[in-house]
């Protein structure tokens, strides 16, 4: 199993990894997950998502977005999937595990660190999960 610390990680380039490694048929958990980066303008990164979440109500069925940071990196992860609805990317998406924090049973566990140096325009998701 590979546990990756999202602490200063960029979503996107986590993501596709996460992905690739899942793929592969490696069992992922991803630890810190409100401490991960969106890089990009904050102004327009909160209004995006605000407008997907204000999307849906009792006329329309879906996409749901959700408002918790940890759904919000797996659903990034599944858009680095093959379909996730069936064949190969069912069953890799089956294996990805999101947490914020970090667990009591992944305390002692050798972590790998994605993270770097801080470019100047970011949101971490916590700001943006309410």
């Amino acid at each position: 199993m590979k546990i990756i610390d999202g602490k200063n990680a960029v979503l996107g380039r986590l993501a596709s990894y996460v992905a690739k490694e899942a793929l592969k048929g490696e069992q992922i958990a991803v630890l810190n997950c409100e401490e991960i980066i969106i890089t990009g303008n904050k102004k327009f990164i909160k209004e995006s998502f605000e407008i997907k979440r204000g999307r849906f109500g009792s006329s329309q069925k879906g996409p749901k977005h959700s408002k918790t940071s940890e759904k919000i990196v797996k659903r990034a992860i599944r858009g680095m999937l093959p379909d996730h609805r069936k064949g190969r990317g069912k069953e890799a998406f089956k294996r990805i595990r999101c947490y914020n924090g970090v667990p009591k049973e992944f305390q002692e566990a050798k972590k790998i660190t994605s993270g770097k140096e801080k470019t100047s325009k970011f949101v971490r998701i916590k700001n943006v999960s309410k």
